[in-house]
């Protein structure tokens, strides 16, 4: 009986422990800034809002 209860308790263990090497990564999280999916480019009211300018113009090519 005893080792039945030895038994059982290694593979309760070892079944817990194979649990506790999964890890989520950072870039499989869902809605962060910080990474761009796709591979469009920023367009110039953005970039002048990230950059905190009142004017577009120098981030939108071919307007000067």
């Amino acid at each position: 009986m005893k080792l039945k209860q030895i038994a059982a308790f290694c593979l309760l263990l070892v079944f817990a422990a194979s649990f506790t090497g999964c890890k989520a990564s950072a870039s499989a999280s869902v809605g962060t800034k910080s990474a761009r999916t796709n591979s469009k480019p920023l367009p110039p009211g953005q970039a002048k809002k990230m950059n905190g300018d009142k004017s577009a113009k120098k981030y939108a090519p071919g307007h000067n």
